[in-house]
């Protein structure tokens, strides 16, 4: 792997105690090509644009797939990466399905460590912000036929983030769009499954809502997804979330949550769960909370729910003893080494590795 460091770091422009989600990146980024079968000019480089030929297939044909994921600062500034493997693991499942090469192990591990030593200074040391870390594979040559490109380009960036949301969520039940369908790529990071939701996430913003939540595409009568989120729904005792499927991307923040509740003895549930059944457990006080999680938003939690043009209010946010608090600060514990890791999830990433 080549590495060609920066000769002016833009990071004495930043003001760590003011980030917006995704404004500011850091000084490098790491890139890989693969080229006539193989995988080759690894180089750490400062961050810059890229020069693309117009023809190149990620604009005609979508493929593109892509990761999120964070590292974080403990007290003495050592460095952690989260459960890494399993986005390695997924982003290859993502290439797979839209027909890409998949990455060695050693090419993204690598370049991720190394990229993320390099700009370790970038990383915000206060509780819960952290570098949000993007690798992404983008389809690179081709001809205007709707084939598979031969040549591909892996990127990572990374940049310092604090809190997603900053409030709790007014979601809508979606009704009328799906954000997958069966048999299709809903379970793969995959670019185009965002942009297909920009315009009815825009429609429920103009109608004042913050996120959607996603129902089945056949009839629209079983939960799937909040936004970008997995989502959880405490029913009683029971701490339920719909059970993955080919039209649901399961996430790394939620297998996480499903593993540290069941370590706390709390009733998990994967199944389909339907909308009335939501609804119900509102009106007869049987929903104690509802949250999404993903790696951006770590755990947000619901203020009020719309269905059919109803608003459905959810019980008081402000308890300290809710669920949903009590595992957000759980695992924020375990990413900033503040808690013993008995599951493994924290990896320590040395110095000039």
């Amino acid at each position: 792997m080549k590495i060609r460091k920066t000769i002016c770091s833009r990071i004495k422009n930043i003001n760590f105690n003011n980030i917006s989600f995704g404004k500011y990146y850091s000084d490098h980024m790491f890139i890989s090509k693969f080229n006539n079968g193989r995988w080759k000019d690894s180089i750490i480089k400062p961050f810059e644009k890229i020069l693309l030929s117009p023809i190149s297939l990620v604009f005609h044909y979508g493929q593109a797939v892509f990761e999120g994921m964070k590292a974080y600062k403990d007290k003495k500034n050592k460095v952690f990466l989260f459960r890494p493997e399993e986005n390695f693991k997924r982003i290859n499942k993502s290439a797979i399905r839209l027909e890409m090469p998949a990455i060695p192990e050693n090419i993204f591990m690598n370049g991720l460590k190394k990229l993320v030593d390099i700009d370790r200074n970038w990383i915000p040391k206060s509780y819960g912000k952290s570098l949000y870390i993007r690798p992404f594979l983008i389809a690179t040559s081709g001809i205007l036929s709707a084939k598979p490109s031969k040549d591909y380009i892996f990127i990572i960036i990374s940049t310092p983030v604090d809190s997603y949301y900053n409030h709790p969520l007014k979601v809508k039940i979606e009704e009328n769009y799906s954000r997958s369908v069966k048999g299709g790529v809903g379970f793969a990071k995959a670019a185009g499954n965002y942009a297909s939701s920009f315009y009815p996430t825009k429609i429920a913003n103009n109608e004042g809502f913050d996120q959607i939540l996603w129902t089945d595409s056949s009839t629209h009568t079983k939960i799937e997804e909040l936004g970008t989120m997995n989502v959880f729904f405490l029913l009683k005792d029971k701490l339920i979330t719909p059970k993955a499927n080919d039209s649901i991307l399961r996430g790394i923040t939620c297998n996480s949550i499903l593993t540290l509740a069941r370590e706390e003895k709390i009733i998990v549930e994967e199944r389909d769960l339907n909308v009335l059944e939501v609804i119900e457990g509102i009106k007869k006080g049987d929903l104690k909370e509802a949250f999404g999680c993903g790696t951006a938003a770590v755990i947000i939690f619901f203020q009020s729910i719309s269905y059919k043009g109803n608003n459905y209010y959810l019980p008081d946010l402000s308890k300290p003893e809710r669920l949903s608090l009590r595992l957000k600060k759980k695992l924020l514990d375990i990413q900033h080494n503040l808690s013993k890791d008995i599951f493994g999830w924290r990896v320590l990433l040395k110095k000039n590795i």
